[in-house]
Parts: C-alpha cells; sequence; structure tokens
C-alpha cells in the first residue's frame, strides 16, 4: 500500500530577490514610477500633518511669508530708504521682498522636512521595501502646496502695487524649479545624514536662520559689490531669487547672469553628490534608524 503511494513534489515558492541598480547613479527611475502612488500619497500625508489639528490651518502659509515680508519692508524699504533708492514706492518694495522670501519659504521648509523625513518615517523603512529615495523626494514636494498659496498672495500684492505684467513671467517656472532641485539636492544630503547623525536636526534650523539673512530675501542682490557677486552666487538660492525678482520685475531687476551659472552649477553638483551619497547610505538605513 505504502509503495502505491506516489510522493507529491513540493510546492514551488515563488521569490523576488531585489538588487542594487548598478551605475554612476544607480538610481532606477522605472522602479520609482511603480511606486508613484506610494509617492504621491506620503506628499500628501505630510501636507495633512502639517497643519493637523492647528487653529489657523493653511492660513499659516501666508501668515508666515507676509510677517517676514512687512518687516523686511519696514527696515529696509522705509527706514533705510531702499524703496526710494531703487526708484520704487514702499509696495513695490513689498512686491520685491516677497519674491525673493517665496522661493526662499520653499527652500526652508523642504530642507527642514526633508531633513527629518527618514528618520520620522523609520517604523516604515525598517520592516518594508520600498525605494527609500521616495521619502525626502515627498517631503520636498508637500512644501509645493505652501508655495502655491504664497503664489496667489504675491499675485494679489502685485495687483495692488500696480505691478505691469511682463512676458517674462513664463520663465517663473522654470526658475521654481532650480529652487526645486536645490530643496531636493540638500535633502538628500541632510535626510541620509541625519540617520547617522541625530544632532544634523539641530543644525538644519540653524542653517535655515543663517540662510535668510545671508540670501537676497530683504534686499536686491545689486547691493553686493559686483566683484563679490560672482562669490555670492555659490548660495544657489541667490541665482533663484534673482530669477523670480526678473519674472516679476523685468530689466529693473536684472539677474547676474555668470551668478546664475554659478547658482545652477552648484545645484546639480549638489544633486550628483547626493544622490550618489544617499544611494550609497541607503544600505545601511533599516539598521541604523
Amino acid at each position: 500500500m505504502a509503495d502505491a503511494i506516489e510522493a507529491k513534489p513540493a510546492l514551488a515558492t515563488a521569490e523576488r530577490v531585489i538588487k542594487p541598480k548598478k551605475g554612476l547613479i544607480s538610481i532606477d527611475f522605472a522602479e520609482l514610477w511603480r511606486y508613484r502612488e506610494l509617492f504621491v500619497f506620503l506628499a500628501w500625508r505630510d501636507v495633512l500633518v502639517r497643519y493637523k489639528q492647528t487653529f489657523l490651518g493653511i492660513a499659516w502659509a501666508v501668515l508666515q511669508p507676509l510677517a517676514t515680508v512687512g518687516i523686511f519692508t519696514f527696515i529696509f524699504g522705509y527706514v533705510n530708504k531702499n524703496a526710494e533708492q531703487n526708484g520704487m514706492t514702499v509696495f513695490e518694495y513689498a512686491v520685491m521682498c516677497m519674491a525673493g522670501m517665496l522661493p526662499w519659504q520653499f527652500f526652508s521648509n523642504a530642507m527642514r522636512e526633508s531633513s527629518n523625513a527618514l528618520v520620522a518615517n523609520a517604523q516604515m523603512i525598517s520592516k518594508i521595501y520600498f525605494p527609500r529615495l521616495i521619502v525626502p523626494s515627498s517631503a520636498v514636494l508637500s512644501g509645493t502646496v505652501d508655495f502655491l498659496v504664497g503664489a496667489v498672495i504675491m499675485g494679489v500684492m502685485m495687483a495692488f502695487a500696480g505691478t505691469a505684467l511682463r512676458p517674462h513671467l513664463f520663465m517663473l517656472p522654470l526658475f521654481f524649479l532650480v529652487g526645486f532641485l536645490a530643496a531636493f539636492a540638500i535633502g538628500l544630503w541632510l535626510s541620509a545624514l541625519n540617520v547617522k547623525y541625530r544632532d544634523v536636526k539641530y543644525v538644519v534650523p540653524f542653517l535655515a536662520q543663517m540662510g535668510l539673512l545671508v540670501s537676497p530675501v530683504g534686499f536686491p542682490a545689486s547691493a553686493i559689490p559686483e566683484k563679490y557677486l560672482f562669490w555670492y552666487n555659490l548660495n544657489p538660492m541667490v541665482g533663484v531669487i534673482d530669477g523670480f525678482r526678473w519674472s516679476i520685475f523685468g530689466a529693473k531687476f536684472e539677474p547676474y547672469w555668470p551668478g546664475f551659472t554659478v547658482s545652477l552649477t552648484v545645484t546639480l553638483l549638489l544633486l550628483v553628490t547626493g544622490a550618489l551619497f544617499f544611494r550609497n547610505s541607503e544600505k545601511t538605513f533599516a539598521d541604523v534608524i
């Protein structure tokens, strides 16, 4: 009887082997596209969490830049008479400050959110697989909601100040893209470093505070002596802010184009090195985090 019983073969089990993509940057864009729904979900979740249980909600995206612009306009535009020296009314100077505050606020918020993104999602990272690059990039993307709200406010300010619409405005998305890439590049560096060195979270607010002071947010970049402009544009946000003002005011705030080339080059360099550093570090994220 026992001889009549045939042994059944063991059921085959499917096994998926995940291997890192080889190459200079080694980013699997096809894999990122497969996880696009997770990318959008994380970005939207960051927006909801940011204003959850707040009394004013998304109104904070309006009050924060307006308060800073009001202070800068009063100190630089009215007290120091920079508005008069640049042939502008106080209201036009406020628009100029808003044109600097809008990209800077996006960059600053994206830097803070992305630097802490991996640590904030430690439970998910240590338990399931997905492209880790999605986490800091979704944190940067979530800041576009605040940016769009601020852009509407700037449009209202332009109408109130009587700022003429110029064809240069069509270049605004291009300068925003450069600012987005700069924020993403810094986010790659800081998020990967924060996994291993938790004191990064103390460094980031300091960098944001100092960056606001050394970037041409409350004053035009032309206030910097021309012999220093090239080196001043090593700050990638200088070229972005100059580009925003040129898009709104035209020739009155013509960018220092060699400096913009420097800002763009620094941004691309940070992006490439940040991608390399992130990919080389992510294999230890689950263990260290």
